[in-house]
């Protein structure tokens, strides 16, 4: 499984503002919601519920929120760097600046693991997140997402 295969260019924002925690959740759970036809309280209350159990906050910047979705069909993935990091609960307590936020349908059990396996694979290499913090547009930041997978294909 490869980030491409359920974060699409039009689900990865670079330079995003965001106040904080909660303000972050809503703003992807809205777009979310333009992805998916799922209504945003829907999703923002289903991300409530996950970072209710513990943040997602892994570490070194990054968090990855995540939820499942009864109404959802598959995997979907926004991929988010902050123009700015915010605080969020991390395990380091560090500030947050890039997130990586999936959705999955409900009975997807295995795909979700798969899916958070190969976020949490990408998100630990230090080049590619170095250069994820230098991307100046979406775009750029997709070619990274993609990019890094290949990359990954290639050492195995």
């Amino acid at each position: 499984m490869e980030l491409a295969d359920f974060i699409k260019p039009e689900g990865v924002f670079a330079r995003l503002k965001a106040a904080g925690k909660r303000q972050l959740l809503q703003d992807l759970s809205v777009k979310a919601a333009a992805l998916t036809d799922i209504p945003e309280r829907v999703i923002f209350h289903t991300l409530l519920e996950r970072e209710r159990l513990g943040s997602t906050g892994v570490g070194r910047g990054i968090a990855i929120p995540h939820g499942k979705l009864s109404r959802l069909e598959n995997l979907v993935g926004l991929f988010v760097l902050l123009e700015s990091p915010i605080a969020f609960e991390a395990i380091d307590d560090q500030p947050v600046d890039l997130v990586c936020l999936l959705l999955a349908p409900e009975g997807a059990g295995a795909d979700h693991l798969k899916a958070l396996a190969r976020i949490s694979r990408t998100l630990r290499g230090r080049t590619v997140v170095r250069k994820m913090r230098a991307a100046k547009d979406s775009a750029a930041l997709f070619a990274l997402l993609a990019d890094s997978g290949a990359g990954s294909k290639s050492r195995k």
